[in-house]
């Protein structure tokens, strides 16, 4: 049987414009990749280029959005990293890791009510999501709801014990509001879990401190710097210990550190 080669106009015009669009989506797809593997790399700016190509051939390109948001996020450009992730949520609105990382940014960009509302759509996604959970709570800490943040701790602690984050938000939280002592228990927990999580020292040093037990708070302030040296609070820490030797008054005798 011969087969008629020969189409209407309009049937071979569907045709090239049908094969013109996968060959631009396959384009599209390329880079897109191209944009991830720079990405990953942390080739930022590399991978912005790779994003925004796929994006002019394909403008319906959440992946590539996504893509061009993280690296945005990560270029500290908060404002284009938060316009490209609504872009790819509003493109793909079930993709758990987009609208966490709107989270991410809106709480880097200083809007941690925005950030709420975002952080409940990814847990809403999968709300196993450990880290999500985390964020939702810092977010609450910065609008003042403080209790739901702690809600959201101990819930933490109690459904994933070695979830050693949640022990360390929620002791940083309870020095915030001047309560060291329940803090350094916290703290204390963290070490029995896990004996080199350097973060656990320097708190409990913090709290002896202003507990006024200065032994205990150079203990613990030597073991952070055998763990950490070269840790940005290592100076920090050094001058503590020196005004401990001293035993002269601290000006500063708290500064807020995420532990």
């Amino acid at each position: 049987m011969k087969i008629d080669i020969k189409s209407s106009g309009k049937e071979v015009s569907d045709v090239a414009v049908k094969v013109d669009r996968n060959e631009n989506n396959s384009e599209a797809y390329r880079l897109c990749v191209r944009g991830d593997a720079l990405r990953f790399a942390n080739l930022h700016q590399e991978s912005v280029s790779k994003y925004l190509q796929s994006i002019m051939i394909k403008r319906n390109n959440p992946d590539s959005y996504y893509g061009l948001g993280v690296s945005y996020k990560f270029l500290g450009n908060y404002e284009k990293a938060i316009e490209c992730l609504l872009k790819a949520s509003e493109q793909e609105s079930g993709k758990f890791e987009t609208y966490y990382e709107l989270g991410i940014c809106y709480l880097l960009n200083g809007h941690p009510e925005k950030a709420i509302d975002v952080l409940i759509k990814a847990i809403v996604i999968n709300p196993n999501n450990s880290d999500a959970q985390i964020q939702l709570a810092l977010a609450h800490e910065l609008v003042g709801e403080e209790e739901l943040a702690m809600l959201i701790y101990d819930k933490l602690i109690e459904t994933k014990p070695g979830y050693l984050k949640a022990y360390a938000h929620k002791a940083s939280l309870l020095i915030c509001n001047g309560k060291y002592f329940e803090a350094s228990k916290i703290f204390f927990q963290i070490i029995k879990l896990n004996s080199n999580y350097h973060r656990a020292y320097l708190g409990m040093g913090v709290c002896f401190e202003n507990m006024n037990k200065k032994s205990d708070a150079k203990r613990y302030y030597k073991k952070f710097l055998e763990l950490k040296p070269n840790s940005k609070h290592a100076g920090y820490v050094q001058s503590k210990l020196d005004n401990l030797r001293k035993k002269q008054p601290v000006t500063n005798p708290f500064e807020i550190i995420k532990f």
